[in-house]
């Protein structure tokens, strides 16, 4: 469906790691967002801040670690949308040229790309990991 709406090339690329990454992020922002402990609310309703302070000084801070979360999984999630979508429809990128090995049976390309992805999705993810329990440290969580 997306190949017949984008076509084959960079839009169609986007458009299938946007689709596998924004869902989860999203519902990590809405469930944080609900989760913002109700005192906190409260305190801020008798202090009488702005909404723009209320979002700065108290949602923020309180939803930044599972919103974090969510970035983590969708960027995972994105990471293999992206293969995907190169592996499928598109005639450049990393999908690509493992299709392309795949089907003239060159192991050492396919081991290589493997690798490459694997490295990369390990540190992003770690140091998106890494950011999140800093911050659940800071709020003392």
């Amino acid at each position: 469906m997306v190949l017949l709406l984008f076509g084959i090339g960079l839009p169609a690329k986007i458009a299938f790691g946007a689709i596998h990454g924004v869902i989860p992020v999203a519902i990590f922002t809405m469930n944080a967002c609900r989760a913002v402990p109700p005192v906190l609310l409260k305190t801020a309703a008798v202090l009488r801040l702005s909404p723009a302070d209320r979002i700065r000084s108290i949602l923020l801070p309180s939803a930044l670690p599972m919103v974090l979360t969510g970035v983590r999984l969708g960027f995972s999630l994105t990471l293999i949308g992206t293969i995907l979508g190169e592996m499928f429809g598109s005639q450049s990128g990393l999908g690509y040229l493992l299709m392309t090995s795949i089907g003239l049976q060159n192991t050492e390309v396919i081991m290589a790309v493997t690798v490459l992805l694997i490295a990369f999705a390990a540190v992003v993810s770690t140091a998106l990991l890494s950011w999140e329990r800093s911050l659940r440290r800071d709020r003392g969580q």
